[in-house]
């Protein structure tokens, strides 16, 4: 019987469902093999590996002929296969279990395979939003922040702009048509910001309205 770990949520993705007036615009998460190439870095490890089992069966080549290539380089031959579907299972489950989502008023992300945290940015809270744009589409979105708030990049990875530590930005991290979604973040955060501020004032009592006479 299959059996859905995140059932509990009211929305995929959120915690709660959102107030009254609040529509989900997009909601998506990482494509896995981009994932695995840009932030579990795949291709370098498999290259490493390939050069170890060449190296490998070069040295039991010139001992052994092919049979010593065969013998020398079959291990570590197995080793990256191993290694290969390791962390490709990783970036799986870390796809997995995100859920990006964009709604009329936020950015929320549901990231952590291990430990689940649930991030909400309120487009007033979000200065500036930047797109890496890959080939295929791909992409990667950073939020930088407003305020004092602070974000831990290990809490936060792989879901955060690689290389900035000192000031940790989340990211929407290697999701599919970036560029369509990048439009319609901006859009719906102008739209947002634009509108004004409505605050419910508290009616004065009737000792204050007299003193103010």
């Amino acid at each position: 019987m299959s059996h859905d770990d995140f059932a509990f949520e009211p929305v995929p993705g959120l915690p709660e469902r959102p107030p009254a007036g609040e529509r989900v615009l997009w909601q998506g998460r990482p494509d896995t093999w981009t994932l695995a190439r840009e932030a579990f870095r795949i291709h370098w490890i498999t290259g490493y590996f390939v050069v170890i089992v060449a190296w490998r069966a070069g040295v039991g080549a010139a001992e052994a002929g092919l049979a010593g290539a065969f013998a020398f380089g079959l291990p570590y031959l197995g080793l990256a296969v191993a290694a290969f579907a390791v962390i490709y299972a990783l970036a799986w489950v870390q796809a997995r279990a995100t859920v990006y989502t964009i709604t009329t008023a936020r950015v929320a992300m549901r990231i952590g395979a291990a430990l689940q945290v649930t991030l909400n940015l309120p487009f007033r809270q979000i200065a500036n939003a930047d797109l890496d744009l890959r080939k295929g589409g791909t992409g990667t979105i950073a939020l930088e922040t407003l305020g004092e708030t602070k974000f831990s990049y290990l809490v936060l990875w792989p879901h955060c702009r690689p290389g900035h530590v000192r000031v940790t930005k989340p990211a929407l991290r290697c999701i599919p048509d970036a560029q369509a979604v990048a439009a319609l973040l901006a859009e719906a955060a102008e739209t947002r910001v634009s509108q004004p501020v409505i605050t419910r004032a508290e009616p004065a009592t009737e000792g204050a309205a007299i003193a103010a006479e």
